[in-house]
């Protein structure tokens, strides 16, 4: 008998990083693309998974984080975990206002 595999695939689930049934097939809303963030405001990293550039690791979706600098197109985030600061490259698409959800 064969045991079964504890190795790093089987410690998570990509199923998360799938879009809603309804929103499936859909664009990115505009408003997504042209909000208007600026150096200071709290953002949630919520991936979107139709647009795969610009996009965080996955280990940071859900997390909240800082807006440091405008980077071309991209934002950069400090995002603290545990007792460290992370800095994060994200586009907008994988970013929501605080207060949004």
């Amino acid at each position: 008998m064969v045991r079964k595999s504890h190795g790093f695939k089987s410690r998570h689930n990509r199923n998360i990083f799938r879009k809603n049934v309804r929103l499936k097939g859909n664009k990115v809303p505009l408003g997504r693309y042209l909000q208007p963030y600026e150096v200071g405001n709290k953002v949630d990293i919520i991936l979107d998974p139709s647009v795969q550039k610009g996009q965080p690791h996955f280990k940071y979706h859900g997390k909240t984080g800082t807006i440091i600098e405008k980077r071309g197109r991209a934002y950069i985030i400090t995002l603290k975990v545990g007792k460290k600061d992370f800095y994060l490259i994200s586009r907008p698409e994988h970013m929501r206002f605080r207060s949004e959800i």
